[in-house]
């Protein structure tokens, strides 16, 4: 994996998940077991599981791999793994950026910015998709052609919880039903898991951004998507969206053509072939201003 923060410090490494899923995507035997992992019915008594007593022996370990500081949660003792995978952070451990011309990050992710085609496609690697295909919808993929779509994936070290990226109107919450493929690159380098994992978004009608589509994508071991807010709303920046319960996930934004100025380093970063590293809150880019007309005074 290639990470880089917003300082433009580097981090290239392949942990024992990584090797693990390049096997089991690659290989014949792997392929084998995956046909079977991949089903709705693992994820959820996986998730039953780490919902039990039973699983609290797993997150000493956790913390101590993954150096989470607990100091920075609501609380620091959990009744199962789950509880624990969906802890809160205290109030201002992620402050959001002020100004109204303010886009902000959803999410903790490992961010990847993608230009949509005139064609309405674009590439996760060296992955085609196209917006009608994740969105299962015809009319609505015509209004992201030109735009960017950002690919924020969330790892297991990640605080699983997502927000509003901006002021504005939500409409009732879309679930498109399907598989549980990890989100690992591994992974999206052999099949297209964004358009066959399971999937619920939003759209979020603002003042100064246009309409942006807001989608979660579950991931394997990720059985349930929790989204606080079902119905149409007003929503504000950085209000609490929702969260994911155990395991890799991704939060897609689809930004229409000409309606945000994307912050030049996670471009530059993204056709590098990096990830950058973001947290929730932090901005990642900017209202394009309207156009003048006529002439200054």
């Amino acid at each position: 994996m290639k990470y880089i923060d917003r300082k433009g410090n580097i981090t290239i490494e392949e942990n024992n998940q990584d090797k693990f899923l390049r096997h089991l995507y690659r290989d014949w035997g792997g392929r084998i077991c995956l046909k079977i992992l991949v089903r709705p019915v693992v994820s959820k008594i996986g998730g039953a599981f780490l919902n039990t007593r039973f699983s609290k022996g797993l997150i000493p370990g956790f913390v101590e791999r993954n150096r989470i500081d607990l100091s920075a949660c609501e609380k620091q003792e959990f009744s199962s793994y789950n509880d624990f995978f969906t802890r809160r952070l205290k109030d201002g451990e992620r402050p959001i950026a002020d100004g109204e011309r303010l886009l902000v990050s959803p999410c903790d992710a490992k961010l990847t910015a993608c230009r949509i085609s005139g064609g309405q496609s674009f590439y996760i690697k060296d992955t085609p998709y196209t917006i009608e295909e994740l969105l299962q919808s015809k009319k609505l993929s015509s209004k992201y052609r030109g735009g960017y779509a950002l690919i924020f994936r969330l790892t297991v070290d990640d605080y699983h919880h997502y927000c509003y990226p901006a002021d504005g109107i939500k409409s009732k919450n879309v679930k498109i039903p399907g598989i549980f493929h990890t989100v690992n690159p591994t992974a999206n380098e052999v099949c297209p898991v964004y358009r066959e994992n399971i999937r619920e978004y939003v759209l979020l009608k603002t003042e100064k951004f246009g309409t942006l589509v807001m989608m979660e994508v579950g991931a394997m071991m990720v059985g349930k998507i929790t989204n606080l807010h079902p119905e149409a709303c007003q929503v504000k920046k950085g209000q609490e969206k929702g969260y994911f319960e155990f395991g890799g996930s991704t939060v897609i934004l689809l930004l229409q053509h000409g309606r945000v100025r994307l912050d030049s380093d996670l471009l530059e970063n993204s056709e590098g072939g990096y990830e950058t590293i973001v947290r929730m809150g932090e901005r990642i880019g900017e209202c394009k201003l309207p156009k003048r007309t006529g002439k200054a005074d």
